[in-house]
C-alpha cells in the first residue's frame, strides 16, 4: 500500500508580518501581550484564515515574545489548526524541544483570547508553559460565536494548577467579547463558516 500523502504543515498567513510590523520583540505587561491577542484575533476572521482566536507564547518574566499563533482551520484545512495549537508548536520550533518547560530554560506562558476548548486543553496541558493567560473562560464565547468548544472540565483550571500551570483569568476580557460579537454579526450577514462537525 502506498499512502497518498506522508505529511502536513501548518503556517500562518501572510498578513501576520505586517501585523507584527512595529510590535516591539518584548512586551512586559500581561495587558500589552493580550492586546496584541485581540488585535490578532480580530484580523484573522476578517481575513478569512479561521476563527476569531490568536495566542502567544511568551517568557513570562522578561515579556519575550516566542511565538504567535491564530486559527488556521480554513485556511489550512485542518480541523486541528487552533491557535493555541499553532502558538505552542511554533514555540516549541523556536527552542527546539517539546518541553517548553525543560530545566534550565525561561518559564513560558500561553496568552490567549479565551479558555482553551477541550482539544487545547490538552495540547496546553502538555507543551510544559507554566502559565496560562486568558481574557476570559465563561459560556459567553460559545453564546456568541456559535462554536462547540466540547465537553470541558468544570475543574479545568484546577487540573491546570494541579500540573505546575498556573492560570490567570479575566485579563482584558472586554476586548475579547467584541471580537466573538464582531464575529456573530458578520457571520449572520456574510456567510462565514462556523466549522462545527455534526454539533447535535
Amino acid at each position: 500500500m502506498r499512502l497518498p500523502t506522508t505529511e502536513y504543515s501548518i503556517a500562518l498567513p501572510d498578513w501576520i508580518d505586517d501585523a507584527l510590523a512595529g510590535v516591539p520583540a518584548v512586551i512586559d505587561d500581561v495587558e500589552g501581550r493580550m492586546r496584541l491577542v485581540h488585535t490578532l484575533a480580530q484580523r484573522n476572521w476578517r481575513e478569512g484564515n479561521g476563527g476569531p482566536f490568536a495566542a502567544l507564547v511568551a517568557e513570562s518574566d522578561s515579556g519575550r515574545i516566542v511565538s504567535v499563533g491564530v486559527n488556521v482551520v480554513l485556511a489550512s484545512g485542518v480541523s486541528s489548526a487552533h491557535a493555541e495549537v499553532t502558538a505552542l508548536a511554533l514555540a516549541q520550533r523556536v527552542v527546539g524541544d517539546w518541553d517548553l518547560g525543560g530545566e534550565g530554560r525561561a518559564d513560558h506562558e500561553l496568552v490567549v483570547n479565551w479558555r482553551p476548548c477541550v482539544q487545547c486543553y490538552g495540547a496546553v496541558l502538555w507543551s510544559g508553559v507554566r502559565r496560562l493567560v486568558v481574557a476570559g473562560s465563561g459560556p459567553e464565547l460559545e453564546q456568541l460565536t456559535g462554536f462547540d468548544e466540547g465537553p470541558m472540565r468544570e475543574d479545568w483550571a484546577a487540573q491546570f494548577q494541579a500540573r505546575g500551570i498556573a492560570v490567570l483569568d479575566g485579563v482584558l476580557r472586554d476586548g475579547a467579547l467584541e471580537t466573538f460579537a464582531a464575529y456573530r454579526d458578520a457571520v449572520a450577514t456574510d456567510g462565514i463558516t462556523v466549522y462545527n462537525a455534526r454539533r447535535g
